[in-house]
């Protein structure tokens, strides 16, 4: 299952990422079933594209995020990063490579050592990479704060002085410092307030323009993405479900499962006519998901031969870009010249 980047040779390549987590019960701790937090995913992400991953908490977005960068080990599957194999890398390979491949986690606080400084968080970067020491390395984080909009005097503070959209700014710098061209971005303003939010997004989009950055924009706030991605890819139970371009998606849908997203996403209208997509029941659990199509449990017009229950649709391009894993949706047929 593959949706290929939108533009030239992609800066990523992920090809049926896997990550299941042992469950063990008894005396003895048995292996005894698998929590399938990521089924077989796949997609690219082109130089200076924003990808954004979305869905439900728990449908195994961040999980994706870290097994690509292997801050967890992925179960199988592939990751190729600008032509190199990440899963094959090791040791002091793997450490260069991060370099090129950054995170800004979602919790500004808890992803910053309390007991180091501002600029001994973004330093640290520096120089486990040996790219700066001394006082080029103080330079480097004066101007790196300035860039997210933080006085180079912060340096000598600690965490626990600045607020939440401060601190996010700061771990921002830290991803930056040791000038990356990927990086996934992990829910990153869901925990801040809205007017906060618009500021730090619009810093990523200038931050991207400016350094040609990729993103991997993982969120489940379709408002926000609506500014932030050029392509969407629609996560439900470990499995990407859809993916277009941004303008595609929000305009046409065609997966049940991003109609009822969509449909919740807030109108800034007051009265404004809305329709909601309500769905039956809860998610199924990742120890135990569904045969067939992982949705069909709770999708609103099922296939009636039941068809849905057995076979599991792969992620096919119903349109041009457009890629959807359900089989009740045919491709559309483009005529010849």
């Amino acid at each position: 299952m593959t949706t290929p980047s939108a533009t030239g040779t992609p800066l990523l390549q992920v090809r049926g990422l896997t990550k299941y987590f042992p469950v063990r019960s008894g005396l003895l701790q048995r292996v005894t079933g698998a929590v399938k937090a990521v089924d077989d995913v796949s997609f690219d992400v082109a130089r200076g594209e924003t990808l954004a991953l979305v869905g439900e908490s728990g449908c195994g977005k961040t999980t994706t995020g870290r097994a690509l960068l292997r801050l967890i080990e992925p179960t199988r599957g592939a990751v190729h990063f600008d032509g190199t194999d990440v899963i094959a890398l090791k040791g002091e390979s793997l450490r260069r490579m991060r370099r090129h491949m950054q995170i800004v986690f979602q919790d500004p606080y808890g992803s910053l050592n309390p007991r180091m400084t501002v600029g001994e968080a973004v330093r640290e970067g520096l120089l486990v990479h040996q790219l700066a020491e001394g006082s080029e390395a103080d330079r480097r984080v004066s101007r790196l704060l300035d860039e997210v909009g933080l006085r180079p005097e912060y340096a000598s503070r600690f965490p626990h002085e600045f607020s939440g959209g401060q601190r996010q700014r700061i771990g921002i710098a830290r991803a930056l410092a040791v000038e990356p061209s990927f990086i996934v971005c992990d829910e990153p303003v869901s925990a801040l307030d809205v007017s906060v939010q618009a500021q730090v997004v619009n810093l990523l989009r200038d931050l991207q323009r400016d350094r040609g950055l990729s993103y991997l924009f993982i969120a489940h706030d379709l408002a926000v993405v609506s500014h932030m991605a050029d392509r969407v890819a629609v996560m439900y139970l470990g499995r990407i479900v859809e993916s277009a371009p941004r303008a595609t998606l929000f305009a046409g849908a065609r997966m049940p499962y991003t109609k009822a997203l969509l449909s919740a996403v807030p109108v800034p209208v007051p009265g404004a006519a809305r329709q909601r997509v309500l769905l039956p029941g809860d998610p199924p659990s990742p120890v135990n998901p569904p045969s067939g199509c992982v949705f069909h449990p709770r999708c609103p017009h099922p296939l009636k031969d039941a068809v849905c229950t057995r076979v599991v649709p792969p992620l096919e391009e119903k349109a041009p870009g457009h890629f959807v894993a359900c089989l009740k949706e045919p491709p559309t047929s483009v005529p010849t010249p």
